[in-house]
């Protein structure tokens, strides 16, 4: 059984207020042992970070030149296809 057990961080949660996703992180589980398969990425909103900056100490400025989500997509569900997923934000 193949698994990934995901983490992201995010600007906020309200859908409302346009809030993204800044970090992707995940690591891969077969039959429930860590392999080297991982997964790692910081992510440009474009927006602002603004008070979730006091969770996650992602700042704007580190962010501004890091990939938009729609450049990393195909790469990200390529490293989850197929296999069950365990997310925590």
């Amino acid at each position: 059984m193949r698994q990934v057990v995901l983490d992201t961080e995010t600007t906020g949660l309200d859908i409302a207020n346009d809030h993204r996703i800044i970090e992707i992180a995940g690591v891969e589980l077969v039959n429930r042992k860590l392999t080297k398969n991982s997964y790692q990425v910081y992510l440009n909103p474009e927006r602002t970070v603004g008070p979730s900056f006091k969770i996650h100490g992602l700042s704007d400025d580190f962010l501004s030149d890091k990939k938009k989500f729609k450049e990393i997509a195909d790469d990200f569900l390529l490293y989850i296809k197929g296999k069950k997923l365990i997310i925590h934000n």
